[in-house]
């Protein structure tokens, strides 16, 4: 064996010190979730500064060369029983903080280890020892020993730099209105106690704005308690932004809310802005809970969060294959629930478990950037894999928590990217679905497909079985009942189905038949039923009010399935078919319509004629519809569908529309083959014909669709399972020939690429969310492993005792093979 000496001078010119930029992978295998506590610890390529577990290393200097790795070794210290190890107990201090492993904060598992840190040489993996470099000239040594140190102690790994181990929810910050907020000289003054709401009368929960002085109740929480939205609607009918709650007033600050930018914010001019209403800040004493102190109760509560998550049971815990835990990285719990679920799916563990080999020899020099390759890291802490699903994502990219059914179908997205050639593990979840339009004046009828990935299940409140009792509760906290019990709604599973089955009104609907809007009813079926089924109960709504709330509900979800009754059946024989025919345009005084020839048109296709339309659409309204959250799109169509005939109407309209998938689109005007800015067929995106062309179509199928759409991806997928029919017929084809000039013709279209057998399920898996919106609070997993359930809860895998399948808000469905 050579000796170690001699090796490191000859592998001195491949050591590098990191850069400013540089990743340092110092804590966690670029090709799996090996880490320094894994067994065999971790070793950093000391040139390109990979971690490889041990696994792996031989292959990688294989493959590169390299010869230097630094290998990290840590071993956990023994814990000190604090008398509170038991599964699901909560901390022993209340949090008094809305925070993540900060003083005062929710509290965070924090394990202690011991670190051992040499230099090896490969491929025998010579140890570099203390009494080797001493041997050596001290240029070499002092070189060694510094670079070991930096990369250990001064340069930031990557987990550092993606994560944040701590999180403080009380941090906020300066609005933008607060610098030249306009306060209007009205005379009003405010007295420093015994504030009642101006409307209601109400005095809890009393807010005042900071821009005329006017003192309302806040929002109505979705529990019931809280306000009665008067200071929100305040807000809505003047655009007065910023209100402070007046019973947090302290020399020290105050809550204060943007509702223009929809967060609680700073106000660095609060004491001058609360003395224009003649309020002495620095005499002011605090009288209510504070924003941050209700939401902690909230995230305290007993009840969903005790039993969702098991608390006061003493859980089993389980280890092995299919059994590892993923640490919560600061409000990961959505991306580690949904990684659980769908690696129990063989189309997923073939396609990224199974495949491990091929998939490692094929990765590029930097696999973390590797969706494949990532795809695989299925164990400890991924802060990789969240990095790269996260990437350019305005959401998933941050540690704020998610909705993890937007980012179940965000991953299948990725997916679908990802998997142009080979197999396509999403396909395991697509679907179609059939939608049938009835004109009720002419009984004439329409059909449109549609794919998707998700069943979203409704919740109809009025069908609960314990109305009584959730009366009776409503009844007490009214008359201020503080000991009055929360009562969860009963709604039955089947209600839920008969919601979601049963005919759709729709009241503003244009018959081509007629020419005119008319009364129409829609159904919705199944036109190919999928090997799993993702079922969304629809727990996050609006109310009355038009405030964000999610319904406190149980609902009895059954083990098996059966959907047969659901299927699709087509156009009914001696059914007639309503016209295609194009809606009119909206027209105004102000609207110049001048009938033109597109720029890609002809004589032979009149669709791509395209009439300059510039609609005169109320301003008022849409800015309404804006302050409200919505999309300035969605708003903008929601006037223009509307006819400008007001906010009532618009907002109708908005409601009923926003599960559209073109929901936040642009304006497309009727008539058009696409909107502004049609795309000529040259600068059409790549990736998105790919995409289309993946799901079985052909390439020019992709692209009338996509030129149909504005190049906008999903509305092009929703354009070309509507036009099923009309592809067969197609005229134009790649190159500019016709059908017929093609070589022999062309076979028929292959049609979307969808898995399809009975109805029949069983539940596998199921998601639940703890807390009041999808924006906060805590998701857990349950999925069945051979006839057990198991609860993934982060990095706690246990056998479940009560698994809550009435609290769910994702289920998992396979299907029943007959």
């Amino acid at each position: 064996m050579a000796d170690v000496g001699e090796l490191l001078m000859s592998v001195l010119s491949t050591i590098r010190v990191p850069k400013p930029g540089d990743r340092v992978h110092k804590d966690e295998c670029a090709l799996s979730f090996s880490s320094p506590e894994s067994e065999g610890g971790l070793y950093v390529c000391m040139n390109s500064f990979l971690g490889l577990g041990s696994q792996y290393v031989d292959r990688h200097h294989a493959r590169t060369g390299q010869k230097a790795y630094l290998h990290i070794t840590r071993t956990r210290k023994a814990k000190e029983d604090d008398g509170n190890s038991g599964s699901g107990h909560p901390p022993k201090k209340k949090p008094t903080r809305l925070a993540i492993g900060i003083e005062g904060g929710f509290d965070v598992e924090q394990e202690q280890y011991e670190e051992d840190v040499k230099v090896v040489i490969l491929p025998d993996r010579q140890e570099v020892t203390s009494e080797d470099l001493a041997t050596m000239p001290d240029v070499v040594r002092e070189r060694v020993r510094g670079l070991v140190c930096f990369l250990v102690c001064s340069a930031d790994s990557v987990s550092h730099t993606l994560q944040v181990q701590q999180w403080d929810g009380e941090v906020r910050q300066e609005s933008k209105h607060a610098a030249d907020l306009k306060q209007l000289d009205n005379g009003v003054k405010i007295p420093p106690s015994g504030w009642r709401c101006e409307v209601c009368d109400l005095q809890e929960n009393i807010w005042m704005n900071l821009t005329d002085g006017k003192v309302l109740c806040g929002r109505r929480y979705f529990d019931g308690s809280g306000g009665n939205n008067h200071a929100l609607l305040h807000y809505q009918e003047t655009g007065y932004p910023l209100a402070v709650k007046l019973g947090t007033i302290t020399p020290d600050g105050a809550d204060v809310y943007s509702y223009d930018e929809d967060d609680m914010v700073l106000d660095s001019k609060l004491p001058e802005h609360l003395a224009h209403f003649g309020i002495d800040m620095m005499t002011m004493e605090k009288t209510e809970r504070t924003m941050t102190e209700l939401e902690i109760a909230v995230n305290q509560r007993v009840g969903e969060w005790e039993v969702i998550q098991e608390s006061g049971t003493t859980l089993r815990p389980l280890f092995g294959p299919g059994l590892t835990g993923m640490k919560n990285l600061g409000n990961s719990c959505y991306l580690n629930s949904v990684m659980q679920v769908l690696f129990t799916i063989p189309d997923f563990q073939s396609k990224y478990v199974s495949n491990i080999d091929k998939i490692i020899d094929e990765a590029p020099s930097d696999p973390t950037q590797d969706f494949k390759t990532q795809g695989d890291q299925i164990g400890i802490a991924p802060q990789m894999f969240k990095a790269l699903v996260g990437r350019g994502h305005p959401e998933f990219s941050t540690n704020r928590q998610q909705d993890a059914q937007e980012f179940l179908l965000h991953f299948i997205n990725m997916v679908e990217r990802n998997c142009r050639s080979g197999s396509n593990p999403s396909e395991a979840f697509r679907f179609l679905v059939e939608e049938r339009i009835v004109c009720q004046q002419t009984q004439k009828a329409k059909y449109t497909q549609r794919v998707d990935y998700i069943v979203q299940l409704p919740v109809p409140m009025d069908q609960a079985t314990n109305t009584e009792e959730l009366q009776e509760a409503e009844r007490r906290r009214e008359e201020g009942d503080s000991s009055a019990p929360t009562v969860r709604a009963q709604i039955p599973f089947t209600a839920c189905m008969a919601a979601l089955s049963e005919p759709e009104i729709l009241t503003d609907f244009w018959s081509s038949a007629v020419q005119a809007k008319t009364t129409a009813t829609k159904t919705t079926r199944f036109a190919s039923f999928p090997d799993h089924l993702v079922i969304q109960i629809k727990k996050f709504t609006f109310g009355l009010d038009w405030v964000p709330k999610k319904l406190d509900v149980s609902i009895d979800v059954p083990d098996t399935l059966d959907l047969s009754g659901l299927r699709a059946t087509g156009q009914q024989p001696g059914e007639e078919l309503l016209p295609e025919v194009a809606p009119p345009p909206l027209m105004t005084p102000d609207v110049e319509v001048k009938g033109i020839l597109g720029s890609h048109g002809n004589e032979e296709d009149d669709s791509l004629y395209s009439p300059l339309l510039s609609p005169v659409l109320d301003d008022s309204t849409v800015s309404q519809l804006c302050e409200m959250g919505f999309p300035l799109e969605a708003c903008r169509k929601a006037v223009y569908y509307t006819g400008n005939t007001g906010i009532d109407a618009a907002m109708n309209w908005t409601m009923s529309h926003m599960d559209d998938p073109d929901f936040s689109a642009p304006l497309v005007l009727p008539g058009c083959s696409s909107g502004p800015g049609t795309t000529p067929t040259e600068s059409l995106s790549e990736e998105h014909l790919a995409t289309i062309v993946s799901m079985g179509f052909s390439r020019d199928q992709a692209t009338k669709a996509l030129r149909a759409t504005s190049n906008v991806l999903d509305r092009a997928v929703d354009w070309i399972f509507s036009h099923l029919d009309d592809l067969e017929s197609m005229d134009v084809s790649e190159g500019g020939r016709s059908a017929a000039e093609s070589e022999g013709g062309r076979d028929p279209p292959p049609g979307p690429r969808v898995r399809d057998g009975p109805g029949k399920y069983e539940l596998f898996a199921f998601i639940s969310h703890m807390g009041t919106s999808t924006m906060c609070g805590h998701y857990v997993a349950h999925i069945k492993k051979d006839q057990q359930w198991v609860i993934f809860n982060d990095q706690k895998v246990c056998a479940s005792e009560k698994p809550p399948k009435d609290l769910g808000y994702l289920y998992f469905y396979r299907r029943v093979a007959e």
